[in-house]
């Protein structure tokens, strides 16, 4: 081999494992928070984010507000929902966005508005027909459906909606051996099931579950066990593994802290993480290729947990602020954000926190 030959290849193999060690460095917390205009948050929900705008689901301020991923500003806010209320009548809650154009919420009153998000307006207003809020949410790309759950009302339900105008309940899906609600749905491409994070069934704590459900025929295919968990958060990774964060819930029931990687065919729990627990919504960050938790009940305090999607393993938890149990991340930016309630010594009105390298 000629030197030139070899000082190339040389260079080569070099680049690639710098490339290589950039892209696996963690995010870290950015030195800048995003305040928000308005009352200061002390009732807040899920984010999303997609195509450069991050959404969150701003219950002090009857709206979800919008965050430009790139430059850090506050876009607006899209007005117009119940606010927090009690008894299950609050909004909004979950949060969705459906080809960078429409963001959908569950509100109060068993409903869910559409919102247009350049103009920032409700453009539609759908009825499910329940008597309390709906919450989360999961988008079918596949079958063109929003998939609803409604978890407060007994028993609860999802409902199954056309994304298309003029936006209609195609069906519903009863689940009465869910006796604590439901938490977080998710479509996976893949199986083109849908699967929801189920925290209690047939009333035993300890008890929890991830239901199968075919969009399709909207039936229930399979529940798989999950013990001592109360499941809330659901993120698929790259390879088609499901986390699942046990719950702040499962904390206050005397559950250890703990989060949990399964085989959404299977129900085979491939691998636990005693590292990060108590968690809430939890994001799979394609740009950094770790599964985010707002892990608001870990045992330390609240914190940003990172687990590595690929050969997993733990990476590090970062501390966040009062109440911090929503994340999401914008792929194109490599950002997450992490809303703060008020009171917290760094952000005394509540805020968003920033994350990345």
């Amino acid at each position: 081999m000629t030197p030139s030959i070899s000082r190339l290849l040389s260079c080569l193999a070099l680049l690639a494992c710098t490339s290589g060690a950039l892209h696996a460095e963690p995010i870290s917390q950015l030195p800048r928070n995003i305040h928000v205009p308005g009352h200061a948050l002390r009732s807040f929900d899920i984010g999303y984010a997609q195509d450069g705008v991050y959404a969150f689901a701003d219950r002090s301020n009857h709206g979800v507000d919008l965050i430009d991923t790139r430059t850090l500003r506050f876009l607006g806010r899209i007005s117009g929902f119940a606010g927090p209320r009690s008894g299950g009548q609050g909004g909004p809650n979950g949060v969705l966005m459906v080809d960078g154009r429409q963001l959908w919420a569950g509100d109060g009153g068993s409903r869910i508005r559409v919102a247009d998000i350049r103009s920032r307006r409700i453009v539609a207003t759908i009825s499910t027909g329940g008597t309390k809020h709906v919450d989360e949410l999961a988008y079918d790309a596949r079958d063109h459906l929003v998939i609803a759950a409604n978890n407060a009302d007994d028993p609860p339900f999802l409902s199954f909606i056309s994304a298309r105008a003029p936006y209609r309940v195609r069906a519903r899906l009863m689940l009465p051996q869910a006796t604590d609600g439901l938490e977080q749905p998710i479509w996976d491409p893949r199986t083109g099931m849908v699967y929801v994070a189920v925290p209690e069934l047939e009333g035993v704590a300890a008890r929890g579950g991830v239901a199968v459900i075919d969009p399709r025929t909207r039936r229930l295919v399979a529940m798989h066990d999950v013990a001592s968990c109360m499941p809330a958060g659901l993120a698929l990774g790259p390879t088609g593994q499901l986390l699942v964060g046990c719950s702040d819930d499962a904390v206050a029931a005397g559950f250890k802290a703990v989060s949990l990687l399964l085989d959404p065919v299977s129900g085979k729990i491939l691998r636990a993480f005693h590292q990060v627990g108590g968690s809430d919504e939890v994001w799979y960050d394609s740009a950094s290729g770790d599964f985010l938790l707002a892990a608001v009940s870990n045992p330390d305090g609240p914190v940003l947990g990172m687990i590595k999607a690929r050969q997993p393993h733990w990476v590090k938890n970062i501390p966040t602020g009062r109440h911090a149990h929503s994340v999401a991340a914008d792929p194109n930016s490599g950002r997450a954000f992490v809303p703060v309630a008020e009171g917290d010594k760094d952000c005394p009105r509540g805020c968003v926190e920033i994350f990345g390298k």
